[in-house]
């Protein structure tokens, strides 16, 4: 590696526009185009756009079209979700897992103060929800329960099977979001026997702004956003016509590399972790079931943002945990319900590999690292 190359190592976070996304939404920058709600052949040009977007969509997760509704991206659909559950079941209990985003999370907190009850199902030390934590869980006036089908920060992959059976005993609303699995394991909405499903574009190399929340034809919600009535009465405003075309391809693309790049990242994978093992990192949830371009890892007695910063400045771009809340200072939430201690938590990094990473980058990430972790050690006996 090279002074001038930079390295980017963060694709949990997101993920550069494909090529091909591009060139089908240039069209719908660059010329004159009609409000989809419009009778005008403009806005029927529209309008037909935006379905096949739709039909790309439920075909790359095997949803039938009518179930895909369009939004602004994955913390708007989830937002979607969890008002419209509880305010078509008023001062009904949510429940959710405690290592979700906050677009969850926070949305739920925000209604345990208006008179909705929330509960918390907790992950194991592995990260992994079982069947007793299901269990555990009480309350019988559910109106929606949510757990995520993969972690952004430490890519464990949840067993859905478990979220149906426990919905359907509780004869709850059920959803998964499954923003960092799509694209990397095979997502299937027919198979997981759920009721909703959250995606977003930009981390399957499609553009920002635009995502979705796939609800089957049995379930029935408030809208979060009232207006013109646009997407099934449940999400109103004019749609974002060139995000929403490139939306599209970005699916049909990723279904079909999906497979391919899984199988290289795993290799990534597996360069990385053995490499870090050797420096003495703790690799959190190594030996689950998770996916395979994520690794969340962490030295002891090394301060996470110190060394995050030193790797950038030699051109590495990784994260400490969740982009989406990188605000916030304190240690990982999902590293804390595990059980991790606060200040290894503390030095939490994720490494996110994506389909253009190579093994030289991984080396010349290793080699940096390792010097890198050789002059903060030195300075931390220093000041010893």
């Amino acid at each position: 590696m090279t002074m001038t190359e930079k390295v980017y190592f963060d694709h949990n976070a997101t993920t550069a526009i494909d090529k091909k996304v591009l060139g089908v939404m240039m069209p719908y920058l660059e010329m004159q185009q009609g409000n989809p709600t419009s009778q005008h052949s403009f806005g029927r040009h529209a309008r037909t756009a935006i379905e096949e977007a739709r039909e790309q969509v439920a075909l790359a997760i095997h949803a039938h079209p009518t179930e895909v509704i369009f939004t602004s991206g994955g913390t708007e659909a989830n937002n979607m979700i969890v008002h419209g559950a509880a305010i078509k079941n008023s001062q009904s209990t949510l429940v959710r897992s405690n290592i979700e985003h906050p677009c969850i999370s926070r949305p739920m907190e925000a209604l345990a103060q208006q008179g909705w009850h929330q509960d918390l199902l907790k992950v194991n030390h592995d990260g992994v929800i079982s069947k007793e934590a299901y269990r555990d869980i009480n309350a019988n006036n559910i109106g929606l329960v949510s757990v995520m089908l993969a972690n952004n920060e430490t890519g464990v992959i949840q067993d859905m099977s478990l979220l149906h059976d426990f919905a359907k005993e509780k004869k709850a609303l059920s959803h998964t979001d499954a923003v960092q699995a799509f694209g990397k394991i095979d997502v299937r909405f027919d198979e997981l026997h759920i009721d909703a499903m959250t995606l977003s574009s930009h981390k399957i190399y499609g553009p920002q702004g635009v995502g979705a929340l796939i609800l089957n034809k049995r379930s029935d919600i408030e809208p979060l956003i009232y207006g013109g009535g646009q997407e099934k009465n449940l999400r109103s405003g004019t749609e974002n016509i060139a995000a929403i075309v490139g939306f599209g391809k970005a699916c049909e693309l990723i279904s079909e590399s999906m497979k391919v790049t899984s199988m290289h990242t795993r290799e990534l994978q597996k360069m990385l972790e053995m490499s870090l093992k050797e420096l003495g990192a703790v690799i959190f949830a190594g030996n689950i079931s998770r996916l395979s371009n994520t690794t969340f890892f962490a030295f002891k007695d090394i301060e996470g943002s110190t060394l995050l910063t030193a790797l950038d400045k030699k051109g590495f771009a990784i994260a400490s945990g969740s982009a989406c809340s990188s605000v916030n200072k304190e240690p990982s939430h999902v590293l804390l319900a595990m059980g991790i201690d606060e200040d290894l938590a503390r030095g939490a990094l994720r490494v996110s590999f994506g389909n253009k990473n190579t093994i030289r980058e991984v080396k010349g990430f290793m080699e940096t690292l390792k010097k890198e972790l050789q002059t903060l050690k030195q300075l931390t006996a220093i000041a010893a």
